[in-house]
């Protein structure tokens, strides 16, 4: 058997396989989730602060609810960059599967794929940051110049 994973002829069916897919599907899920939560919580905070800017008409508020909008903005960036390092991981596993050339080293290495930055920059500009993060930034400018008047 050698260098390669073989069982009955065909490595797919291999339980060790399958258990790594279920690892790295794992891995994606709570990427996926970490961003969501990135999401959920910075409309929460924003929202608090926004209520607290409204009954108090302090401008500086505007300050403290742009802070967690670019913190959690940052941190939404890299479980994204993350997710989709280890999505490229999980197709070159499935690709390496299908060619036949599935080394055995390759089971449960669990390791995201390509550069951190250059994927960081793509997924900045993708809709999933580009759609919320501004229209928060532009609900709490919007908040603070009625509040303004």
């Amino acid at each position: 058997i050698g260098s390669r994973i073989v069982v009955e002829n065909n490595p797919a069916e291999s339980t060790a396989v399958h258990v790594h897919l279920t690892m790295m599907q794992d891995v994606i899920r709570r990427m996926a989730e970490n961003s969501r939560s990135c999401k959920l919580w910075c409309v929460t905070l924003v929202s608090a602060m926004l209520v607290l800017m409204g009954r108090s008409g302090d401008g500086w508020y505007v300050l403290v609810a742009v802070a967690p909008t670019a913190f959690l903005g940052g941190l939404d960036i890299y479980y994204l960059t993350l997710e989709q390092r280890f999505r490229d991981s999980y197709e070159r596993f499935v690709l390496a599967l299908h060619e036949s050339t599935l080394a055995p080293s390759a089971l449960f290495e669990i390791s995201a794929s390509g550069s951190p930055s250059i994927n960081a920059w793509r997924i900045a500009c993708s809709r999933s940051i580009l759609f919320f993060y501004p229209g928060v930034v532009l609900a709490i400018a919007a908040v603070a110049w009625v509040l303004s008047w």
